[in-house]
């Protein structure tokens, strides 16, 4: 489709009204005079084609552009980054009406997914007020529970009053589990947590996370093993106390959720530039429609049970957010009943 432009529409216009100017001159004067029709006539004719196109051409762009170049020069502006926000001369040939009409319908785009976008963030926010309200309230209710017995004269029994406070002890814990683990990451999400680079043997912090768990993964007959025999030349360029967290979330979630006599697997993969490191369960596994939110904060596959088996409910997003942090990725393969496998990259050196 051709462009209709200022010039094209100024040219017809022209021929238009010089046409209707030649047959007005034809009625008027007649074309008796044959020197008047073979030769003026088309020369005048020309002539105010000329003289129209330029006058039409000059009031159609000074007219048009003067408010189109307004629209086209706002919506780009809108488009620029906040610290690139330079005075954009747009020019004023081509097809303009043709780039305003593409730019308003990007302009349209762009909006439409960032309201999109923010009704996402407000459901997600939320949910996210409300997952925290419900992980705080619980132990608040316990705590003021404890303390009003104690208040109504449990400190003078012995039989419940340190019972009660241990309780109360471990309450308050989950509590400021919880608030740490916010601030954790609130600092890995503003990028004041930046990773402390330094070379590493990741199979021998395996093995010294394996250890710390091990108390916990014989009271439930889990097995703690390597997929294979791995020496500790594997180094990796990352962050040792957070990879530390990593592989303890991941490790101590396949003790929780695993099943008696299990086994969790540890597996490392060369791929060229990185290690591929795998943790796999035979535990209870994931069903399908809960893989894709695993990482999110608080959420629970299995809400009564989790809570039963302590946490703060940001294991994982704590997780996800170290790993991006180090420029990698994390991903998961799960099924109810089968077991899960989680998946990260790490740098090599």
């Amino acid at each position: 489709m051709s462009e209709t432009t200022p010039r094209r529409l100024a040219l017809i216009l022209s021929i238009i009204l010089s046409v209707l100017a030649g047959i007005l001159f034809l009625v008027f004067v007649g074309v008796e005079n044959k020197i008047y029709f073979r030769i003026l006539v088309p020369l005048a004719f020309l002539v105010l084609v000329v003289i129209q196109y330029f006058v039409l051409r000059f009031s159609l762009e000074r007219f048009i552009y003067s408010r189109i170049k307004l629209v086209y020069k706002t919506i780009h502006k809108q488009k620029l980054a906040k610290d690139d926000k330079k005075e954009h001369v747009t020019s004023i040939h081509g097809d303009i009406i043709g780039k305003v009409n593409e730019e308003v319908e990007n302009w349209a785009n762009d909006r439409k997914d960032e309201i999109d976008e923010l009704k996402k963030m407000e459901v997600y926010r939320r949910e996210f007020l409300g997952n925290v309200s419900h992980e705080l309230k619980t132990p608040l209710f316990n705590l003021q529970g404890f303390v009003l017995t104690l208040m109504d004269g449990g400190i003078h029994d012995t039989n419940i009053n340190l019972n009660y406070l241990e309780k109360s002890q471990k309450n308050i814990e989950r509590m400021i589990t919880i608030v740490e683990d916010l601030e954790v990451i609130s600092r890995l999400e503003t990028g004041e947590a930046t990773p402390l680079l330094t070379n590493f043997s990741v199979t021998a912090l395996v093995r010294e996370v394996m250890e710390f768990l091990e108390p916990k993964a014989s009271e439930r007959q889990i097995k703690l093993m390597f997929a294979a025999e791995y020496n500790d030349n594997m180094i990796v360029n990352a962050d040792k106390e957070k990879i530390r967290t990593v592989f303890t979330n991941l490790i101590d979630n396949s003790i929780k959720y695993g099943i008696q006599n299990g086994r969790t697997k540890v597996s490392f993969y060369d791929m060229d530039e990185n290690y591929l490191i795998e943790i796999s369960d035979n535990g209870v596994g994931v069903d399908e429609q809960h893989i894709s939110r695993l990482f999110e904060r608080f959420y629970r596959v299995d809400k009564h049970r989790s809570r039963a088996q302590g946490g703060s409910g940001l294991g994982l997003a704590i997780v996800k957010h170290i790993i991006e942090a180090h420029d990698q990725t994390i991903n998961v393969r799960s099924a109810a009943r089968v077991g899960s496998t989680f998946s990260f990259t790490l740098k090599k050196v």
